[in-house]
């Protein structure tokens, strides 16, 4: 009897292993179960397992804005881009939506460039990549930035001095003209902005002399975490400091110091963006902040609904990068190139950072600086030499051999205003952009 209970306990250990290596088997066999082909594979191997992840959803049918190119006139043209991607979107994502809607899933809808954003198991993400609709299932990852860093020099107030970069790409010319870039709306998606900086508060659109309303002239993009700023901040706020440092540049004044200048038009106005969680953005942050700007809306409202093209700015700045080593996969950059020339195609001039990947040739190699549709700025000195770290062309990784960056500006130990009041000093192509938003602004000014 003994020997016959250990037989059977025996038996039912080897099946019972047998039943776990099965089952290891399967689940294994799932999890490296090749990706459709119109799934990006970090999806497919995040939601493997059970698991869960976020992902863009991009819809086949694109708005066709061919026609917007020939309108002269600069609110006409921003309402007909405006008009066309809500109403392609608000069509085709009818059906889509009503299937999200009725399994539970949070998402966000986006007309800029007709896509959606979701999070879900690998059966969403299959039933979803299955539908006629839809084109391609791309990643949307945390992206961390490797954003300048403050270098030795600080100060509590501002030397008595123009910026040598300001000095550079001759403002002062353009100001000796009557012209400091009056008329004119810059923007800037970043880590955020200390809006009430002494040289950012008297440009921001937002602030009339005596009270700020933040409504059409902020977003914020992050919606969970935000550090020191929080999700959702219903005023600009900058968590890095980055952003504040690019905002100064481009129009910084403090209006009392005359001898003194950190902005190149500083006569402009400005509104702002957060697109990164301390420094980490996502392609849909990315996206999302396009959008606003497109046709600013109030705090808390509905971008397709409350959006007013009138209120868009004429330049974006875009001092971050989207590396594919950081898991924007194709799908993910594709989609961000049909969102900026969907913005350029408005009339928004997309100004962005060429990255600090140089020095040796074709190391511009990150979205948005790739893009045609973007002017890519590289870095020099104040010997006019190009930086040492100022990523070169030409751009290979597309296949495209095009010539990049489309200019180089000054961005090696750059002075302007930093977060929580005072000066500091940056460098990077980061710091070369606004150097270029700024000039924009001058020119379209006068």
């Amino acid at each position: 009897m003994k020997d016959k209970r250990l037989y059977l306990f025996i038996s039912l250990s080897i099946g019972l292993a047998g039943l776990l290596v099965l089952s290891w088997i399967a689940t294994t066999r799932a999890a490296v179960q090749a990706a459709p082909a119109d799934v990006a594979p970090q999806v497919w191997e995040a939601v493997a397992g059970g698991g869960e992840a976020e992902f863009l959803v991009i819809l086949d049918e694109q708005a066709d804005l061919s026609e917007a190119a020939a309108l002269p006139d600069r609110e006409a043209r921003l309402r007909t881009v405006y008009d066309r991607l809500r109403e392609t979107a608000r069509r085709t994502q009818a059906p889509l939506r009503a299937e999200l809607d009725a399994a539970g899933v949070t998402y966000r809808s986006f007309y800029i460039v007709n896509a959606v954003a979701a999070k879900g198991d690998r059966a969403l993400v299959e039933r979803l990549a299955a539908r006629p609709d839809v084109a391609r299932i791309a990643a949307n990852p945390s992206v961390r930035q490797d954003l300048p860093e403050s270098t030795p020099g600080e100060l509590d107030s501002a030397p008595a001095a123009v910026e040598w970069g300001v000095e550079r790409v001759n403002a002062a010319d353009v100001w000796a003209l009557g012209y400091t870039g009056e008329g004119i709306v810059v923007a800037g998606q970043d880590t955020g902005y200390d809006w009430d900086h002494p040289e950012l508060k008297n440009q921001y659109r937002g602030w009339d002399g005596v009270i700020a309303t933040h409504d059409y002239h902020w977003h914020d993009a992050i919606h969970s975490g935000g550090g020191v700023c929080g999700a959702d901040s219903p005023e600009p706020c900058d968590d890095q400091g980055h952003g504040t440092h690019t905002m100064g540049t481009m129009v910084g004044d403090d209006g009392i110091t005359t001898t003194s200048q950190i902005g190149v038009a500083p006569g402009a106005q400005w509104i702002g963006c957060r697109n990164m969680n301390q420094g980490v953005g996502t392609p849909a942050t990315y996206i999302e902040c396009f959008e606003f700007f497109l046709a600013p809306y109030p705090i808390g409202g509905d971008p397709a609904a409350d959006g007013d093209p009138a209120k868009a700015p004429h330049v974006i700045n875009n001092s971050w990068v989207c590396p594919p080593d950081e898991g924007c996969d194709p799908a993910a950059i594709q989609l961000m190139q049909m969102t900026v020339e969907n913005v350029r195609a408005a009339g928004i001039v997309v100004i962005a950072s060429a990255g600090n990947e140089g020095s040796i040739c074709s190391s511009v190699m990150y979205p948005p600086a790739i893009y045609d549709a973007a002017f890519s700025v590289g870095a020099t000195d104040s010997g006019d030499a190009i930086a040492s770290f100022s990523s070169r062309g030409p751009v290979t990784v597309d296949g495209s051999d095009r010539r990049k960056p489309d200019v180089s500006a000054p961005g090696v130990s750059i002075r302007s205003s930093r977060r929580g009041g005072g000066y500091t000093y940056m460098q990077g192509t980061s710091m070369a952009g606004p150097h270029v938003a700024g000039t924009v602004a001058l020119l379209w000014s006068s």
